[in-house]
This record gives structure tokens, sequence and C-alpha cells, in this order.
């Protein structure tokens, strides 16, 4: 198998979610007057390899549970017979072994023993997700772990791994990180409403409903800016993160209107593109106030 089916396989239009934590994480951090490169390159290698490895992991459970059977966006490796299943989930399992590397190696030289804790939760989120007997994403419980683990864990775990403390920017830009991160899930499972319908994947979307479910991607959309307002106030230059509506506005017209797989797919790439500009812009105004 090339090595472009396997680039694929690891869904490189949605990694940028893992940046985006650690951009803002590290903004906090400077803000603060602690920001160290060091540590956030490290933070940001945790994120990805634990992403990647999520990834290949879902393509893993999905495609042996034979969900991936039914659905209308870029065929998965396990699904579609591009890959054997076990060599898959070995790609998975090597992937969560870097990113408990690169942590370990973060908790060493930042001495808090505590975030293997953390460090634990997260990997047994990310299995969860779709696999084990009872995987949470099929109930309709995905967004709810990816705020916390993409947004408020990942935020506030780089800024205090910087600083050694918490602070309330941290808080808001982790709330700000974790709603895009849930909307990139949601335009997902719109996409495929009908295929985990059939196939018996309880998602929010599905849950919801196609017309409520467009509501609450806009909706999840809105509210990063919402909260860029409210920072705002006190740091006037977070008003860069505006630079980023553009592309979150493409991605609401397409994500709320179109049932076309291309055009949702592509609302999926604005809103993930979209939220590292957000991540940049805002950051680089934290840093400037």
């Amino acid at each position: 198998m090339s090595l472009s089916t396997w680039l694929s396989g690891a869904r490189p239009r949605t990694l940028t979610l893992s940046a985006v934590p650690v951009v803002l994480g590290t903004a906090a951090a400077q803000h603060a007057g602690g920001a160290n490169i060091g540590l956030a390159v490290l933070a940001l290698l945790t994120a990805l390899f634990l992403q990647v490895g999520v990834n290949y992991s879902n393509d893993y459970s999905d495609g042996v549970r034979g969900t991936d059977q039914f659905r209308v966006g870029p065929p998965r490796l396990t699904g579609s017979g591009a890959a054997r299943p076990r060599m898959v989930l070995a790609v998975a399992l090597a992937f969560f072994l870097l990113g408990a590397a690169s942590g370990l190696v973060l908790i060493l030289l930042t001495q808090e023993w505590w975030l293997a804790a953390v460090g634990v939760a997260a990997i047994a989120a990310a299995w969860s997700y779709t696999g084990g007997s009872r995987p949470y994403g099929y109930a309709g419980l995905g967004e709810v772990a990816v705020f916390v683990f993409f947004g408020l864990v990942a935020t506030v775990g780089t800024e205090y791994v910087q600083t050694k403390a918490f602070s309330v920017l941290g808080l808001i830009s982790a709330a700000a990180a974790g709603f895009f991160a849930c909307a990139v899930l949601m335009v997902n499972n719109i996409r495929d409403i009908e295929p985990d319908r059939r196939a018996g994947k309880r998602t929010l979307a599905v849950k919801l409903g196609l017309r409520s479910a467009r509501i609450a991607y806009g909706a999840l959309l809105a509210a990063p800016y919402v909260l860029a307002v409210v920072i705002v106030v006190t740091h006037p230059f977070a008003i860069l993160g505006v630079v980023s509506l553009p592309l979150t506005v493409r991605a609401f017209v397409l994500g709320t209107r179109s049932s076309k797989p291309l055009e949702l797919i592509t609302a999926l790439k604005s809103t993930s593109f979209g939220a590292l500009l957000f991540a940049i812009a805002l950051g680089l105004g934290l840093v400037l106030t």
C-alpha cells in the first residue's frame, strides 16, 4: 500500500486541531510571562501523536464493526479493505505509544507527575471513542470528550506546563478551542447522519436530526467568537482573531445549508483551518497586548 494511502488514513485535514490548543495555551503562557517553546513543542507532539492514534483507532474500530460500509465520505483503510485490520490497529497503537513517550518526556522535564493520570485518561478516551464493548462515540457523547480533551485539557495543560499556573484567560481560550473541535466533529457527523443511522451509530448529529444538528453546528462555530469578544474587553489586540471569519463564514454557509458530501467535506476543512487561523491570530493579539 502506498504512503499516500496511509497519510490519508491519518485524516490530515483535521490535524490542525492538535495545534489550536497548543497555540492558545502557549499564548496564554506568554501573556503571563512564562512561555517555553521547547515545552510547547513537546505538548504539540503529544497532542499530534494522540490525534493520529485516535484517527487510526477509529478507522480500525469502525471498520471491524462494519460501520464504514455505509459511509459516504472518503474511504477508510479498514472498511475499504485497503489495509488489514491488524495493521491499522498496530499503527494506531504505535502512535499512542509515541504520544505516551513524548508526554513522559514532558512530565520528566516539568516534574509534574500527576499529568501521567491525565495522559492515561486521554489515551483511554481516544480508544473508547469507537473501540471497546461500549464506545461512547456511538452514544452521542463524542462532542463532550472532544471539548474536554481537545479544548480544556490540551489548552490549559499547555499553559500549565509552561507557567505552573492556570488562568482565566487560558480557560476561556480552552473553551474556544473546544468549541471549534466540536464543530469539526459535528459537521463530519452531519455528512454521515444517514449512513450512521443505518449502521446503528447514534452520534449527537443522529440524535438531534439534520435540522437541529445544523443549528448546533452554527452555534459551535459562533461560540469562539463570542468568547473572543469577552477577551477583547481586557485584551484589545485579541480582535485580530476576526481575520479567520471568512473561512468560518464559508464553513457556516456550507455546513448549515448543503447536503452534498463534497461540500460538507469542504465545510469541515474550512472549520479546521479557520480554527487554526483563529488561534494564531488571537494568540498573536494576546502576546501584543
